[in-house]
């Protein structure tokens, strides 16, 4: 977007004593068009731009989607503010989670705003065609719509308040360290392919009826009283230990890496708009 399209006339230059260079400096812009036909016909960057958008609008919509099941009484992980939620209309005790709902419905016009430019510009001939005046709807559009959505979703978290009781319960499931218990028998000898079938096997017969996970785990020749320390409480979630993961070193090393980079994001843009 920062070229400088003076010159280029409708199509193809112009007769006329004109300096797109000297221009193109004063008035700030990085450079100057390098093809007449490309400089009036272009709209990559309306394309580029609002597929941005639309896919930060699906990710507000892929947060909304986990607000609306973590703050559901199944689930009960979290709590919404009464000022970023609304009451049911025909149930007194139910708190409707509307921002996040709403994020994710708006991720559907923001897909049809994509589309839109798509569809103008997949016909056209080069050079300017009327047709290019449906760029502005769509993107302005976009633009507005994820400015709303990106407030919203924020101001919802940054409001609601969460059940970790709840989360550690879900958390501490004994079928949750099936994976660890898995990984056990291949630290010792055993191919994945060979230890995830023996692990299958001990869940299924636990959910089975047959007795707990613990007693299974514990009458397995392979298995027995040495992996039990796998199935307490808490302990499953230390276990992931590789960079990205979800135990609290890596979960402690990525909120580093991305203060980081958000401090490095907010001067960039600092720096941008001076």
């Amino acid at each position: 977007m920062n070229i400088s399209p003076l010159g280029a006339g409708a199509l193809a230059g112009s007769s006329l004593a004109l300096d797109p260079e000297a221009t193109a400096a004063d008035l700030g812009f990085a450079g100057v068009f390098d093809n007449s036909l490309d400089a009036v016909s272009d709209r990559d960057f309306v394309a580029e731009l609002v597929f941005d958008l639309a896919l930060c609008g699906v990710h507000l919509s892929r947060i909304g989607e986990e607000v609306v099941l973590f703050s559901s009484e199944e689930f009960g992980f979290l709590r919404l503010d009464d000022a970023w939620s609304t009451g049911s209309s025909m149930l007194p005790q139910k708190k409707n989670p509307d921002v996040a709902e709403l994020a994710r419905g708006k991720t559907g016009r923001l897909i049809g705003d994509l589309t839109t430019i798509l569809v103008v510009l997949k016909g056209l001939p080069l050079a300017y065609n009327r047709d290019l005046q449906e760029d502005k709807e769509p993107l302005f559009d976009a633009v507005d719509q994820v400015g709303l959505g990106v407030r919203a979703i924020a101001g919802l978290l940054q409001t609601a308040t969460f059940d970790t009781e709840a989360m550690a319960r879900a958390a501490d499931s004994p079928t949750a360290a099936a994976t660890d218990l898995a990984e056990y028998l291949v630290d010792t000898g055993m191919p994945f392919r060979q230890a995830h079938a023996v692990v299958g096997t001990l869940v299924r017969r636990s959910l089975a009826g047959e007795g707990t996970l613990a007693e299974l785990v514990e009458s397995e020749p392979t298995l027995g009283s040495a992996a039990l320390p796998l199935l307490a409480p808490g302990r499953s979630v230390t276990q992931r230990v590789t960079r990205g993961g979800a135990g609290p070193v890596p979960v402690a090393e990525q909120r580093e890496r991305a203060v980081a980079r958000l401090a490095a994001d907010r001067a960039r843009v600092d720096e941008l708009v001076r």
